[in-house]
């Protein structure tokens, strides 16, 4: 590949009122691995342009002019907006993105406290649906490993984590992206988890491919396994070198027993999965265990290394990283994942703080929260089809395959909103098209289109309407596309909740707080809320608050079983008070209050 990336280029792009506005677009290296893995509607990814991101929230100090940053929002734009800073600076990247698995992943959620007994008093919210169509999936995999390819460094190393349904896919995907020439590692994971009663051997390990962007050039730092009970007896201690006799028979080295570390590590690797009742448990659903991600962050970065991981989840990669005095930046779509990261994250440094450190490691326990080209409009993707009925005013259609809504004459379908619409998203649509209705149509109005239809997106390719006319012919369809970052960017999306918090003798009262979805949720009415922090997952308060970022000083996240406090001494340089609470489904309400009102 050439040492010389593209330039950067500006891109025009039309603006709602008509003009242009210049982003800056990327170009990436040409792809020249092999073999090739092939799929209908696979379209080449050769560039991407910038996406803007705000800075929200701001927890702890800098360490060498560096605070980690965590991403919410999609992980395509995430890596596009990181381009400009940090293109080919990343050293490790560890992703554990969908396995196909068909299977939609809850989290258990369960009030605090004991006012509210029986089945309402806990229910399992989606976090994500993992169902698509082999082609999605594939072209979904394919761009986000484009841009993970331009991010890493050339020491660095991507760690690709999936199983059996589509590591076979995925590995010919990476041998095209990196080369094969690149690959260093299959590593297999094995663990211990319930049998299932299926006519097949259980399946207890995971596969984690390994490439490098320039291999030989790589971050390898050798470990070792622990010496069994029987090779320890054998050895007595001795190093074991690749060294024999004159028999043939292998002899121990003269090295002192201390010298002794044991074996290499080979390649399969058993680590017991996170327990339901052990301590790094979060309550995430798919969430890894801290001693697998070490071995990568010790075996394939050094200290001060930057380490990403885009498909974040439970930031299992971002607090080994803190832990083993790494740098990292994370991202992810589903703002339960951004508010059990932020948490666990809160937790590790508050830990680091309190225990003595290797004094010859920096410990980098600041980071930033964004948000990625405005994405708060949604605060749960797997419920953003029906929230955009809901807003959009359309009439829901409940028996259509084909389309999701009608509104004012015209069929609505709702794109992916977890993404950027393309080409291959319209396959559905297009495989569902009523070309004998439209042939009647046709006959009995000549000059009019056969179907008015709405196509409603969260970003999109610039010929994302004239592609579908283009599969209607030789019928015409009317096509108009509804992007919500563009053309409605100001619907609100949920029901806001309500809260009252107030300045009475030198303290900050949270005197109610109304978080109107888990509510409706429980079934409750704001009348039948007795104690207001059973709801609540944690308390941020900002006493000097800018008007745009919040710098929380103080940090109220109770133990499982506790709950927050709700009052707060206020100190007396105190300016504009900012308060975020946090309810259980992870959705947050943030006021403001001036110290002395």
């Amino acid at each position: 590949m050439s040492k010389n990336p593209p330039a950067q280029e500006n891109l025009q792009l039309a603006t709602p009122d008509g003009g242009t506005t210049h982003v800056e677009k990327y170009e990436f290296e040409p792809i020249k691995g092999y073999p090739m893995l092939n799929w209908r509607g696979k379209r080449p990814f050769t560039s991407t342009q910038y996406y803007p991101a705000q800075l929200k929230e701001v927890h702890g100090e800098e360490v060498d002019g560096w605070r980690n940053k965590i991403y919410w929002g999609d992980n395509l734009q995430a890596m596009s907006h990181l381009l400009k800073e940090f293109r080919g600076k990343v050293d490790l990247i560890y992703i554990d993105p969908p396995f196909d698995s068909k299977a939609e992943y809850k989290k258990k959620i369960k009030l605090k406290g004991k006012k509210y007994e029986g089945d309402a008093s806990t229910f399992e919210e989606k976090q994500y649906t993992d169902i698509w169509t082999n082609d999605e999936y594939l072209q979904f995999m394919y761009e986000r490993l484009v841009l993970c390819r331009e991010l890493l460094s050339d020491r660095g190393t991507i760690v690709l984590h999936a199983d059996c349904t589509k590591s076979h896919q995925l590995r010919c995907l990476l041998d095209e992206i990196f080369g094969e020439k690149n690959f260093l590692n299959e590593v297999i994971w094995d663990y211990r988890r319930w049998p299932t009663p299926a006519a097949e051997y259980q399946k207890m390990h995971d596969n984690l491919m390994l490439y490098t962007r320039k291999k030989g050039e790589n971050i390898f730092n050798r470990q070792y396994m622990e010496r069994t009970e029987s090779t320890e007896k054998r050895w007595k201690g001795k190093a074991i070198v690749a060294a024999h006799n004159d028999e043939g028979d292998r002899i121990p080295s003269d090295y002192n027993a201390e010298d002794s570390l044991g074996s290499p590590l080979n390649d399969v690797w058993y680590v017991p999965i996170v327990a339901p009742s052990g301590h790094e448990r979060s309550g995430y659903p798919t969430q890894k265990p801290e001693a697998l991600l070490e071995k990568f962050v010790v075996g394939n970065s050094d200290p001060g290394s930057l380490v990403f991981d885009c498909f974040m989840g439970s930031g299992t990669t971002q607090a080994v990283a803190m832990k083993l005095g790494r740098r990292f930046i994370g991202a992810d779509i589903n703002l339960g994942a951004i508010q059990t990261t932020t948490k666990r994250l809160i937790k590790v440094a508050e830990e680091l703080r309190q225990k003595p450190l290797d004094s010859n490691t920096k410990y980098y326990t600041g980071f930033e929260v964004y948000n990625v080209n405005h994405y708060d409009i949604f605060r749960n993707p797997v419920q953003a089809k029906e929230l955009l009925l809901e807003a959009l005013e359309v009439q829901k259609l409940e028996f259509s395959t084909v389309f999701d809504g009608e509104k004012d004459g015209r069929m609505v379908k709702i794109m992916p909103v977890n993404r950027i619409a393309t080409r291959a998203d319209l396959n559905e649509l297009i495989a569902g098209f009523d070309y004998k209705s439209w042939e009647r149509k046709q006959n009995e109005s000549p000059n009019r289109p056969v179907e008015k239809i709405t196509l409603v997106c969260m970003g999109h390719e610039p010929d994302l309407a004239a592609q579908l006319e283009l599969a209607a012919k030789p019928f015409k369809i009317d096509v108009e596309v509804v992007d919500i970052l563009r053309d409605k960017a100001n619907l609100e999306f949920k029901r806001d909740s309500e809260a009252k918090v107030v300045v009475k003798n030198g303290e900050l009262i949270i005197e109610r707080f109304y978080p109107m979805n888990l509510l409706q949720k429980l079934s409750l009415q704001k009348e039948s809320v007795e104690d207001w922090k059973e709801l609540v997952e944690s308390v941020l308060i900002d006493w000097n608050y800018d008007g745009a970022v919040l710098q929380p000083a103080v940090v109220d996240i109770p133990g499982k079983n506790e709950m927050v406090k709700g009052a707060y001494k206020v100190p007396q340089d105190a300016g504009t008070i900012r308060v975020k609470i946090t309810d259980l489904l992870s959705e947050s309400w943030e006021g403001s209050v001036t110290h002395g009102d």
